[in-house]
């Protein structure tokens, strides 16, 4: 999943950063207001993260100006201000949650994987696709009972692809979706990562549930 934060305290947009790629997220940063709304324009984030208090763009108007333009990627409103006021104004701005500093990260990852959830339309953090079991709060995977280990882009494909199961996903928006903007890996190696999880999770014996649908892109497919 990809992340956009938004955020001009230096060692906290560092910490964030570190904080969620080591749980496979693919995380683009801005330090101002401006720069978070450019970006938030130009790419397809599963959420963005935004400060209130930005330079050049504070974050209320930043949120606005989404909305306006149609933008409608889910929105984690972070700021040091607690009174019923402000969280009431982030909500009427069109923010999804709220989050009052100082926080703990894993309180913030719970509602980043909440939203997410969200996104995609369902309640459970456990996804299940015929015999697949993705935990998405543990990274935990079983295949038929047995747990399948996976490095970190493994899973992280694995996850997208099981939230939208059933569907054909083009190799454009698995891209989108997997690496941030300063990543220089070239597009083959999504395909590398297709035919490692097909090993794992494909073992003979088993029905094959990722199928290429040449030129269109990549299905996860249950019953």
């Amino acid at each position: 999943m990809r992340v956009l934060i938004v955020e001009d305290n230096c060692a906290l947009l560092k910490s964030l950063k570190k904080g969620l790629v080591e749980e496979s997220f693919a995380v683009d940063t801005a330090e101002d207001g401006e720069e978070g709304l450019y970006l938030a324009g130009v790419n397809d984030y599963d959420l963005v993260i935004l400060d209130v208090m930005l330079p050049k763009i504070d974050g209320w108007t930043v949120l606005r100006e989404m909305r306006t333009r149609g933008l409608y990627t889910h929105v984690l409103v972070l700021t040091a201000r607690d009174t019923p006021e402000d969280k009431v104004r982030g909500l009427d701005s069109g923010a999804d949650d709220y989050l009052t500093k100082p926080f703990r990260f894993e309180e913030l990852l719970a509602r980043v994987r909440a939203l997410i959830r969200r996104k995609y339309q369902t309640k459970n953090p456990l996804l299940a696709v015929a015999d697949l079991e993705i935990d998405t709060s543990t990274h935990i995977v079983h295949r038929g009972g047995e747990e399948m280990f996976l490095q970190p882009k493994e899973y992280a494909l694995l996850e997208y692809l099981a939230y939208r199961a059933g569907e054909i996903v083009p190799r454009a928006a698995i891209w989108e979706h997997l690496y941030d903007w300063q990543d220089d890996t070239t597009s083959n190696i999504i395909d590398v990562y297709i035919s490692r999880l097909r090993r794992k999770i494909d073992r003979p014996g088993l029905r094959p549930l990722f199928q290429t649908v040449r030129g269109e892109g990549y299905l996860l497919k249950g019953d």
